[in-house]
């Protein structure tokens, strides 16, 4: 049950007379609790939608082709409270964020409808078995799995949840019931790497309709007063990392035709390891967990290079980046100078004093650290910061700083930089400005 906060003009609500304010009950007899039940019941060609409306009970069809839309708008998204995890993980960033953020920051989702619409990992924790019912009767594929460990007790270890365990079984219905699964292992060092990765690997190969793993290394900052003590990774325990995927990697190619199996980037740099080419990323299914991101970039940025047009005038601008990637993008800045003598591109790594810790990666500089580190530095004419620096509103960073702010206090045109290598090297370039 949930109430209608308006109906798009000349849309099938519309012309069926629904008004906003009315109150959804049910379409074709299903009870409506959320946008799972609302995007699955509505696509079938002919509904009958019950509405409540100052009390009375109405009844309303609607006949349409069967995936079009029919106008809807709710108060929230989901059509409903987003879901709060439960668990209290030895590795949480959020448990080490510091004081002094926007609000938002420090909400813990775990959420199984953010996973289907938007790509979010879930724990499956929040999840009863009637939930992995509803998916596989829905057949909402895929779905994210922070699986973190196969082990149950080391599961309930490591996210302080005893039911941690116990929502194995869930990653078993899943499979059965024909649902894809995209999984994340978290690793902290000494406690889910070594033998336990073999044998969650051991156990996710298993599975029917497993379609990708990705390894990612736990992110430590310098705020982790009272919390678990963990270690950051090193040279040569992310070179085992890389060593075990590429092992089960290497058995699930020559088995099933991918590798499977991605550490991400972070284990490479830190393994000082070069990253793969193309082919080890079987078409990048992991790209948004930082998977294969540097290689997608250079591949892209050398192709739009190569085509790109003759730099007609003196450009000189600044990328401001973590330190994770400063020799990535060097790199790049070197084969784009080295193509147009006319164009002067300074890379420089923000150190992040506001997280601290090993925090390295480009997605969590802050706005006051940019400025703190390039003021009275000789930006150029313009600079560039990636997205991911900052909200998807594309407008503040983590610190609550703006981009006006960074260009007020820098006295420069700040750009922000969609992800991938074509739009780097067009921003190089100064196109579309």
């Amino acid at each position: 049950m949930v109430r209608i906060t308006d109906v798009e003009k000349g849309s099938h609500a519309f012309f069926a007379g629904i008004n906003s304010g009315d109150i959804l009950l049910s379409v074709n007899n299903n009870i409506i609790n959320d946008v799972l039940d609302y995007r699955f019941y509505i696509m079938e060609p002919k509904l009958v939608l019950e509405i409540e409306r100052n009390g009375r009970s109405l009844s309303f069809t609607i006949e349409k082709d069967e995936y079009d839309d029919i106008g809807l708008e709710f108060s929230t998204y989901l059509m409903d409270e987003k879901k709060r995890c439960r668990n209290n993980c030895i590795f949480c960033f959020i448990d080490q964020n510091p004081s002094g953020m926007r609000e938002t920051v420090y909400f813990k989702d775990d959420d199984e409808r953010l996973s289907f619409l938007h790509g979010n990992y879930v724990t499956l924790t929040n999840l009863k078995e009637s939930d992995i019912e509803r998916i596989i009767k829905m057949r909402i594929s895929p779905i994210n799995i922070s699986v973190h460990t196969t082990n149950p007790s080391l599961r309930v270890m490591m996210m302080r949840n005893r039911f941690a365990g116990d929502c194995l079984t869930f990653i078993k219905m899943l499979d059965d019931g024909g649902i894809a699964i995209n999984a994340q292992l978290v690793l902290c060092k000494g406690i889910n790497d070594g033998l336990e990765l073999e044998n969650s690997l051991s156990d996710l190969v298993k599975l029917k309709n497993i379609e990708s793993i990705a390894l990612v290394p736990c992110g430590l900052t310098g705020h982790r007063e009272g919390l678990y003590e963990l270690t950051p990774f090193d040279k040569e325990s992310a070179s085992e990392v890389i060593d075990i995927a590429c092992r089960f990697g290497d058995a699930c190619l020559n088995e099933r035709g991918i590798r499977l199996i991605y550490p991400s980037d972070e284990f490479f740099l830190t393994a000082k390891r070069e990253i793969p080419e193309e082919e080890f990323y079987d078409g990048y299914p992991q790209l948004e967990n930082g998977v294969g991101m540097i290689r997608n970039d250079i591949t892209e940025f050398i192709e739009c290079l190569e085509n790109s047009n003759d730099l007609e005038y003196n450009r000189k601008i600044t990328v401001a980046t973590g330190f994770a990637a400063k020799e990535h993008l060097q790199h790049l800045a070197d084969l784009a100078t080295e193509k147009y003598k006319n164009l002067s591109v300074n890379i420089a790594p923000i150190r992040n004093d506001f997280f601290g810790g090993s925090v390295t990666v480009s997605g969590l500089v802050t706005g006051g650290d940019v400025i703190a580190q390039l003021k009275g530095s000789d930006i150029g004419d313009e600079l560039l910061i990636p997205e991911n620096m900052l909200r998807a509103q594309g407008d503040l960073f983590l610190d609550n700083v703006s981009v006006a702010d960074v260009e007020s206090a820098l006295s420069v045109k700040v750009r922000v930089v969609p992800s991938g290598g074509y739009n780097l090297c067009d921003a190089m370039m100064g196109i579309n400005e």
